[in-house]
């Protein structure tokens, strides 16, 4: 019988993602104006950060779940998030490059969050996918 404990790295990378779930469940009611959802680079305002920012809390809260249950759905829902990450990443740097956005961050958050980001993303994505036969 295969081993089916999802082991400490896979834990706390879910444990990061429902973080990230959570933040996401917030951003519709941040007062910072500089606070919305970035999506495909662009970072929402009002109504569409309204829809948008909780469709992705709830996504990650269904990967999440995967994850703690290493249920087979949670390595494609894991391989969209990460390549999700990776595109819009760059996409955020290229659309606001040199302008106000990029003023409100120290270089000290805008350095390492896209490791962090893109690490904890595919970093589980890639362990589910070595734990494949594991997942039922």
């Amino acid at each position: 019988m295969p081993n089916r404990s999802r082991g400490v790295a896979l834990t706390i990378l879910a444990m990061l993602l429902a973080l990230m779930a959570l933040s996401n469940f917030g951003k519709p009611f941040a007062h910072n104006p500089g606070v919305g959802f970035v999506f495909l680079g662009m970072r929402l305002s009002g109504a569409a950060n309204m829809i948008v920012a909780p469709i992705f809390g709830a996504i990650l809260v269904v990967y999440v779940y995967g994850i703690l249950a290493m249920r087979k759905f949670a390595l494609p829902l894991g391989i969209f998030y990460a390549a999700y990450v990776i595109v819009n990443m760059p996409l955020f740097i290229f659309r606001y490059h040199g302008t106000a956005v990029m003023q409100e961050h120290s270089w000290a958050y805008l350095v390492p969050y896209p490791f962090v980001a893109i690490g904890v993303s595919s970093g589980a994505a890639w362990l589910l996918y070595r734990r494949r036969a594991d997942l039922r």
